[in-house]
């Protein structure tokens, strides 16, 4: 719960916690890719040319700050009269002499250290950035995925087994022919279909991860709809909405609790192996799968942390929805 706890304000404040606020932490710099954690570099702010456009700061809480300046990275940097001297970064020992022209306490022009605590991808974007604001996707297509496959595998499951009959056998072949689908391999099919995309790949795993409820809720229908209390509300001529959606479902409820973390914690991997793959969401925006594809070729170089760091991250925030799944099928004392 502490590991979700801050997954979930890292998600609300992602860019205000970010030390990049750029929309996506797509702030590039190719002079300064694949650096290793803790590296330090100075930049020169270059105010843009073009105007930007003012955003409110709840507009800004949800897509970012653009930039209004420029990173420049230099080694070093010299007042002489009234221009300002710098040496611009290109490589490691390799350095440009530019000079410009400073007024005092010039607006336009500004000196910034910054330090990449995760260190820096291929493209020069701060990995701890990217890291934060890419947890809105994993949390993003957990919640769609577990709305998505409650809604559906309730409404089947609990028609299937309270009506039973010519229903049941119906929904029974489909989930059959379903569930005979590689899961995966039925994603790839739904996202070839919907096209790729943000809103598109959370669809295509909703649609795909609906079977083991709508199997659960089936069964837990038929064991109840033989008790008293049901019987009961048939003989007080209650409708079959109001029995099964007011008797029957808030007495599995323990149950779909516990399915929908387990359906929570597999929607956040299928969607990091989606997007290594290339087929899940698109950059620029920060996935941790995607992040992982960019930087798994440094695995076996010099700097292994740029992609073991997500990597890290999802295996920590799957735990946890996995640990949360078996607290609540303790506490709720749900028979297997």
């Amino acid at each position: 719960m502490v590991l979700i706890s801050i997954a979930l304000i890292l998600a609300v404040f992602a860019y205000m916690l970010a030390p990049d606020h750029s929309p996506d932490a797509n702030r590039m710099t190719l002079e300064i890719g694949g650096r290793k954690p803790g590296f330090r570099q100075t930049f020169l702010l270059l105010r843009k040319q073009r105007s930007i456009a003012a955003k409110s700061r709840i507009a800004e809480s949800f897509t970012g700050e653009d930039d209004r300046y420029d990173y420049l990275p230099i080694t070093n940097y010299a007042q002489r009269g009234d221009s300002l001297v710098v040496f611009k970064y290109i490589d490691e020992g390799i350095s440009e002499r530019q000079a410009l022209l400073h007024l005092p306490s010039d607006p336009n022009l500004q000196i910034q250290k910054k330090t990449f605590w995760l260190g820096t991808d291929r493209y020069g974007r701060d990995i701890l950035s990217r890291l934060i604001i890419g947890v809105r996707v994993s949390l993003a297509v957990g919640l769609i995925t577990a709305i998505l496959s409650l809604s559906i595998g309730i409404l089947l499951g609990a028609i299937a087994g309270y009506f039973g009959g010519r229903s049941d056998q119906i929904i029974m072949w489909f989930l059959n022919v379903i569930w005979s689908v590689p899961t995966l391999l039925l994603v790839f099919a739904l996202t070839l279909l919907l096209g790729k995309g943000f809103w598109q790949v959370f669809i295509a795993i909703g649609l795909t991860m609906w079977v083991n409820v709508a199997r659960m809720v089936r069964g837990q229908v038929l064991a109840i709809k033989q008790l008293e209390y049901v019987e009961a509300a048939r003989a007080l001529g209650y409708s079959d909405v109001r029995i099964i959606g007011k008797h029957i479902l808030p007495n599995i409820l323990g149950s779909v609790l516990v399915i929908a973390a387990s359906n929570f914690a597999s929607a956040i991997v299928i969607e990091a192996g989606l997007s290594f793959l290339g087929i899940g969401v698109q950059p620029p925006q920060p996935s941790w799968g995607l992040m992982i594809k960019e930087n798994y070729n440094f695995i076996i170089t010099h700097n292994p942390m740029l992609a073991l760091v997500p990597g890290i991250a999802i295996m920590l925030l799957v735990l946890s929805f996995n640990l949360l799944g078996n607290g609540l099928r303790d506490a709720l004392n749900v028979k297997e």
